[in-house]
């Protein structure tokens, strides 16, 4: 069912700073800062020969990732995201197995202008998972 690693997100405290990191320390092709309003981040993509890293920074007074930031100054790892060819069908056999889809279950537009979904990391080894439609 799942496909590709689409990326691997990190969440850091100030993704200005993280992206010199990743272009001048790793000489990786860092892309622009984009605000995600409806997830309440900032995002910049790291592009790597085989897959991404999305860097997040905390956006707006309710962000879901500002807890995260606070408890890891330093940042650290946030999630990881899969693509899968069908999001409703993906979702809808996952919930069959007892996985838990966060939030109310549908699919809302992500970073990449694709539908996505959260999955509970309590069902997956301790891992918050991303699916991305493809």
């Amino acid at each position: 069912m799942i496909g590709r690693l689409n990326h691997v997100a990190i969440a850091v405290a100030d993704v200005e700073k993280a992206s010199k990191v990743y272009a001048s320390t790793l000489g990786a092709k860092v892309g622009p800062a984009e605000i995600v309003a409806e997830h309440g981040v900032k995002v910049v993509f790291v592009e790597l020969p085989n897959t991404k890293i999305e860097l997040l920074e905390p956006y707006g007074e309710n962000s879901p990732i500002a807890a995260f930031v606070e408890k890891n100054p330093a940042g650290g790892i946030h999630h990881v995201c899969y693509e899968v060819d069908d999001i409703v069908k993906a979702r809808d056999h996952l919930k069959s197995e007892g996985a838990r889809v966060l939030g109310d279950g549908s699919p809302r537009i992500g970073a990449h202008g694709k539908p996505v979904l959260f999955l509970h990391p309590k069902d997956f080894c301790g891992t918050l998972v991303e699916l991305e439609q493809a």
